[in-house]
Order: structure tokens, then C-alpha cells, then sequence
């Protein structure tokens, strides 16, 4: 499979990262206007393509994964359109809010898109298809997003708000673990021991509901006590407005 990325910032490194240490696509182009960036990345990945023509980029590629700034695009796919082939290639667009519908307009006639949404670690990734996408080209984009972490098929209507679980939800996580920090400190721990303890207590949370498939709520229990530190520890985010902080933000249109 020949694979094009245009786009190596923050989140097309992440992914292009993922996909080069997997060992499992066999050609991977890179395009980008930045030079530095492009010798950066062949000096780790000597196996990969890199170019600053997007044009000779998405020639002859079977996916054309586009990881540029929304307002970007249409420049993008003006610039490509000409050489697409769109009976063949698969074009996937990873710009927030820019929809498989879009993709029709600016390339003039539907085909085998998709929107696709990872967040910055690529750790995972929301699918959204086009109507006319077969199950082939779907099982394709499905397997190669999940090279880099999980990946779930939903309705473009659902993307946005799996973006901000996953995507804005890393920085309510790493909030979080700001804060944990800052309790230890100021209970007498070092701030790199304070995180490590952040850490690791993340990662033990996240392994013991991937290993018994328990409800937060059955994990909690394990570990709450009647007139424990525990329970009044959970009562003081509750009465902090912890639970329902998520569900007060309202998605971007930007």
C-alpha cells in the first residue's frame, strides 16, 4: 500500500510516527512546506518518502491522508485536485470540521472519503465515511488508524463530540494529573515524585478497567471504605461540580 500524508505538524507526526514504527506500510510519502521538519523526520525514518510538492505526493497513492489546518484545505485540494483519481484513491481528511461532505464540494463529485479525527497522541481515532465508501476502502482506513491506537466507526454527527472526549479530554486529563501534583506537593512530596505517583495511578486505573472490564463505579467501590479518605475525597469533587465539568462545554463550529 502506497500511503501520502500531507501534513507533518502535531498531529500528522503523531500519526506518521505510529505508522513508520509499526513496520507495517510499506510506502509512506510525507509532504510539507517545511524543509527542517521533512529532514527531521527522514533522519529518524530513513524509509520514508518526504517531499514539498503535494502534487508528486498524492500520485499513484492508495491513501491520501490530508493532516493541514481546516482553512488550509480547499487550498490543498485545489492544488491536488487535478491529479486525483477518485475511482481509485482513497482521501482522507484528519482537519477538524472539515466533512466528507466538504471533500465532495471542492473535488466535485463524491468518492471513497472520510473524516477522520485522532487525538494528539493518536491513541485514538473517530471514522466517519462518505455514502458511496465500500466496505473494502472502510476496513482499509480502519486498519491503518489502527496501527496507532483504537479506532471507532460513528456518524459525522458523533465525531465532534468523540473529539472532545479524546482530543480536548488529553488536556483534562493532564489537568488532572497537574492538580494530583499539586496535592502531593503539598503534602511534602517532590514535584517528580508527585508525578510519578500522578502517573502510575493513572496507568493502574486505566489497566484494571482494560483487564476486568468493570464500570469506573465497580472500581471505585474496591477502593472506597465507610469514613474512609476515599469517599471523602469523591464528595469534595462532587461538591466541586467534578462530574458534570465535561458536559458544560460546548463544542466549536471553528
Amino acid at each position: 500500500m502506497k500511503l501520502t500524508v500531507i501534513g507533518a505538524g502535531n498531529m500528522g507526526g503523531a500519526l506518521i510516527k505510529g505508522w513508520a514504527k509499526s513496520g507495517k506500510v510499506d510506502n509512506i510519502t510525507v509532504a510539507d512546506k517545511n524543509e527542517v521538519l521533512l529532514a527531521q523526520f527522514k533522519k529518524e525514518y530513513p524509509a520514508l518518502n518526504v517531499t514539498t510538492d503535494n502534487v508528486e505526493a498524492v500520485k499513484d497513492a492508495d491513501i491520501v491522508v490530508l493532516v493541514v489546518k481546516p482553512w488550509l484545505m480547499k487550498m490543498v485540494l485545489a492544488e491536488v485536485k487535478h491529479v486525483l483519481n477518485l475511482e481509485k484513491q482513497i482521501i482522507v481528511s484528519d482537519a477538524a470540521n472539515f466533512t466528507t461532505g466538504m471533500l465532495a464540494e471542492e473535488l466535485g463529485e463524491e468518492g471513497q472519503f472520510f473524516y477522520v479525527i485522532p487525538n494528539i497522541a493518536a491513541s485514538m481515532s473517530f471514522i466517519a465515511k462518505a455514502p458511496r465508501v465500500t466496505d473494502e476502502s472502510l476496513k482499509a482506513v480502519e486498519d491503518l488508524y489502527a496501527l496507532d491506537g483504537d479506532t471507532l466507526v460513528v456518524g459525522e454527527n458523533l465525531v465532534g463530540p468523540g473529539m472532545m472526549m479524546a482530543s480536548c479530554g488529553i488536556a483534562y486529563v493532564m489537568r488532572y494529573i497537574r492538580a494530583q501534583m499539586e496535592g502531593g506537593c503539598e503534602m511534602g512530596f517532590y514535584p517528580q515524585q508527585a508525578k510519578q505517583i500522578a502517573l502510575q495511578t493513572m496507568q493502574g486505573a486505566v489497566s484494571l478497567l482494560k483487564a476486568t472490564g468493570w464500570h469506573p463505579e465497580e472500581a471505585i467501590d474496591k477502593v472506597t471504605t465507610p469514613g474512609g479518605v476515599t469517599i471523602k475525597g469523591l464528595n469534595e469533587l462532587d461538591h466541586a461540580g467534578f462530574n458534570s465539568a465535561e458536559g458544560r462545554v460546548e463544542i466549536s463550529e471553528e
